[in-house]
């Protein structure tokens, strides 16, 4: 089979991992605790863990699944996978706790070490984006007709950069890191994987992370950004890599729109 063909149960899946997010966030009632890295981990994020796993391995058993809820799954393991599910239960587990709703679902087909297939859904937007390696990038609001998505091509008039930044972090973190040639405008979010789609719907420039983030952070939102034109790349403009190193935490990375700006001069 083709990553097409898994595209509408990964979607499907995807809305229903949200779901059950959505019912314990209206419900107010879970648990919370602190994993190893002093990162948080709920309840919600453990039981789409456990629906999202069930459910890819019914679907396709020959695939195994990497989920950032049981992650401590060696690479002398994992360096034989041509081909795995890779996903983020609750992308913004803080986001969750704090209430704010900016959180989501993603979900990664990789394969060859590059995510072919990519799934983000915010259930409590009810918004659904994703992509299909050579097959374009959409998104979906509640039950309307998807439409396809693309980067934003940068207004040299402007020398505006409008930037997708975390609401928690330190503006000065990411301004320290930008040339004064442009003007930037600063575009809070929660989630990581929905500052990645702003970028990929045209509504930012650009997202700038810096911070520890895991590869499950970034497949998804890098086969639907790159789909719609844009790419995710380190702050050293390198390519990102999957499974293929023992650690599976990220570098700092961009996701830009426009692939012709001298984004070389912009990250200093």
């Amino acid at each position: 089979m083709q990553p097409i063909d898994y595209l509408a149960s990964a979607c499907e899946f995807a809305r229903q991992a949200g779901a059950i997010i959505k019912q314990i966030y209206d419900s107010k009632d879970y648990s919370e605790q602190t994993k190893g890295d002093d990162t948080p981990v709920t309840s919600a994020d453990i039981a789409a863990h456990q629906y999202l796993v069930k459910a890819f391995h019914e679907l396709t058993p020959e695939i195994p699944v990497l989920s950032e809820e049981a992650a401590d799954i060696p690479l002398a393991r994992r360096a034989n996978w041509s081909t795995y599910w890779l996903v983020d239960p609750l992308d913004g587990t803080q986001e969750f706790i704090s209430r704010s709703g900016d959180f989501a679902t993603i979900i990664a087909l990789v394969h060859d070490h590059k995510p072919v297939l990519g799934v983000i859904y915010a259930p409590i937007a009810d918004v659904c984006y994703y992509a299909v390696a050579g097959h374009g990038a959409f998104k979906q609001v509640g039950a309307k007709t998807p439409v396809a998505i693309s980067s934003m091509q940068y207004d040299v008039d402007t020398k505006q950069l409008n930037v997708a930044v975390s609401k928690v972090q330190s503006l000065s973190k990411i301004t320290n890191l930008l040339a004064p040639d442009y003007n930037y405008n600063m575009i809070p979010l929660g989630s990581s994987s929905l500052k990645s789609c702003l970028v990929a719907e045209g509504s930012a420039d650009c997202y700038v992370r810096v911070g520890p983030t895991g590869e499950w952070d970034t497949a998804g939102a890098q086969c639907i950004v790159e789909e719609a034109g844009g790419k995710i790349q380190s702050l050293k403009l390198e390519a990102l890599s999957y499974n293929e190193r023992e650690s599976l935490e990220n570098p700092n990375f961009i996701v830009v729109g426009d692939n012709q700006l001298p984004w070389h001069r912009i990250i200093l």
